[in-house]
């Protein structure tokens, strides 16, 4: 099971989740935020934050070239 709070995680799932709907057209606005050190994990941990609403991207999409 890969760690997705940590640094290197966090940052492949952002890389993930950015491409994937870069491919569908979409350009989405994904954020790492630290969250600093949490006791319960007994680490630093670090949060993806998009504007995405209930996972789906805005209507905002990645410039296409016009096939000629």
């Amino acid at each position: 099971m890969s760690d997705y709070c940590s640094n290197d995680g966090a940052s492949r799932l952002q890389s993930l989740i950015r491409e994937y709907w870069r491919k569908k057209g979409y350009d989405v606005s994904v954020e790492l935020v630290h969250q600093g050190f949490v006791s319960t994990m007994r680490s630093s941990r670090f949060d993806i934050r998009s504007d995405m609403v209930n996972g789906m991207p805005s209507i905002r999409r990645v410039e296409e070239h016009p096939h000629h």
